[in-house]
Parts: structure tokens; sequence; C-alpha cells
């Protein structure tokens, strides 16, 4: 093969596709010529026929227990080979912790370029054309490339995946991972994990944002209670993680995570650039006692006051509607 894109997929620890991978998918179906997608890991085989469902023409799975745990020398290696294998045009990934950290190694060994944190991808001319956010999310940057492979990182949620089509064929090949562990130079000692209950941000169809505008750690008790009675999730501005108000995994924005819920109710929120870059949702109610917040531009509805005097009887009214 020659041309076409490469598409480099990932699982999560629990075994499962990593979500970004259908997105890169819809993302690569996009940009033309045969779609391949490359599985590393360790018990990803099972994962195959779910890369074709979702519009692989190819997949080539590399499982090996080597692969267990990202490992960029030994990562990179392997897609290194791969890349040179099957010469694609366009080679894209997640931004996540693996793309953020093989997609600049990979485009190095390859003498190319890459283009981090995408949100748009078109090819015009035969070449691609990357868009990402600048100015703190307030403009986009257009980007080309004049290397080959054309490689990109995109940021989750930036694509639909489509829809899922398990009756669909393709080709599943399976390639050994080949790599030494004298060649690994760094190894994992441990892990903490941090125990979330309830829907996980990202996913969250209803997301409630807080803010520096709510005082203190203890504004975010009935912003979590709103949150779980819309079968939602709590997330925060970085003013306020800084703080120490909110954990840090629960920040939304350029430096945290992007969300894209269908409602967000943005409580003591000003709206900068900054955290509003990772705001992608579809309505936006926003509650702010200062009527020049930034955040009510962006908002389709907007309410200024205390929100110690507007959330409560919101809350009120939620549980009157659930009740009747």
């Amino acid at each position: 093969m020659s041309g076409g894109v490469l598409v480099f997929g990932e699982a999560t620890e629990d075994g499962r596709l990593a979500s970004v991978v259908p997105e890169l998918l819809a993302a690569g179906s996009r940009l033309g010529g045969p779609l391949v997608c490359a599985l590393l890991g360790s018990g990803v085989e099972l994962l195959a026929q779910e890369c074709v469902a979702r519009g692989a023409d190819r997949v080539i799975v590399v499982d090996d227990p080597m692969l267990a745990d990202y490992q960029g020398d030994a990562y990179v290696a392997v897609a290194e080979r791969i890349c040179k294998g099957i010469a694609p045009a366009v080679v894209l990934l997640g931004q996540t912790i693996m793309g953020r950290d093989m997609a600049p190694r990979l485009a190095q060994r390859l003498g190319t370029a890459v283009a981090m944190g995408c949100v748009g991808l078109t090819m015009q001319d035969g070449r691609l054309v990357a868009e990402r956010p600048c100015y703190g999310g307030n403009a986009r940057a257009r980007y080309s490339f004049n290397g080959s492979p054309q490689i990109a990182t995109v940021r989750a949620k930036a694509y639909e995946p489509l829809e899922r089509d398990d009756a669909r064929q393709g080709e599943i090949g399976r390639q050994a991972a080949g790599v030494s562990p004298e060649t690994v130079r760094t190894r994992i000692v441990g892990r903490r994990k941090d125990e979330a209950e309830g829907v996980r941000l990202e996913d969250a169809r209803v997301v409630v944002g807080g803010g520096r505008g709510l005082g203190g750690p203890e504004g975010f008790k009935p912003l979590e209670e709103l949150a779980q009675m819309l079968g939602g999730a709590v997330g925060a501005s970085r003013a306020a993680c800084d703080l120490g108000w909110y954990p840090v995994g629960a920040q939304i924005g350029l430096t945290g995570k992007v969300v894209t819920p269908d409602l967000y109710i943005a409580v003591g929120i000003s709206g900068a650039s900054q955290h509003m870059a990772g705001v992608l949702g579809k309505a936006i109610v926003a509650i702010n006692n200062d009527e020049e917040a930034s955040i009510f531009r962006a908002s389709r509805f907007a309410v200024v006051g205390d929100w110690k005097e507007i959330i409560p009887p919101f809350i009120n009214k939620v549980w009157e509607l659930r009740a009747s």
C-alpha cells in the first residue's frame, strides 16, 4: 500500500477500544484513500473487528505482552516499521497520553512534521490541512505539510464516530512486535488510580461547571447534587482547581479536558478563552453576578445574580419536575 490514511488505535486499561479510535477512523474516512488501523498493545486482537465495523478497510494487529503498557521506546519502533512498510500519506493519532508522546518522536524518525491537538482535517490539492485552536481558543490556525507522511494528533470529540456496521468486511493482519526488552529504557514501577463515580466528565451529556465565583470548595456541593439529579458530571475551571477547590482531573479547558455536553451549566465561571476552548457544548447556561462576564457572549441563556440565590431554587424545581 502507498497513500491513504493510517490510524494508530489504542485500548483502555480494561481492554476496550479507546473512544478516540472511532473518532479517528471517522476523521480518516473523510480524507480519501484506503483507511488502515494499526492496533498496538497486549490482548488487542479481539478489537480488530470492531475497528473494521467502525470504518477501517484494513487492520494491522501487533499483540505482544511487551506492549501491555505504553512505552515510547517500544511503540515508536513498531510504529516506524509499520509506517515504512505501508507508506501512508497521512498518519493520525489521538491527542492522548500515547499520541502526545509518540507522534513527535515518530515524526522525527520519519523526517517529517506533526500538527498536535487538531480539531479539523481536510485534504486540499493532495495535501493535508490541519486546523488547531490558537490565541487561547479564540481562533483557529491552519497548517499544511511539506514532508511525508503528514502526521496529526486529533483532539477527543472533534469528530463524530461513524455508525457501527458489524456486517462490514475488512482485512485483518498480524505482525510480531519484534522489540527486545533491552531497547526499552524506562519501566513502570507503580500506579496510582483516582477512583471516580458516576458519568465520566468527557462522556457526560450534562456538565455543571464551577469557577472561582463559587467562593470556596463548599460551593461545589450543590453543583454535585444538581449534576447527579440531571445524570451529569461536575467540572471546574482552572482557577478553581489551582486554588485546590476541586480535583485537577475535573479541570475543563485548554490545559484540561474537552467536554461536549448537550447542556453545560457554568456557575461562577468568567468564560476566559482558555476555559471555553474546552467547552464544545450545544447549549450553555451561564450564572454569574458580573453582567460583563465573557461567558455570556457564548451562552444561550444567561442569569445575572448570586448563584447561592439561583441554584437552590433550581434544584428544588428539578426535584418537583422529577416527582411529577
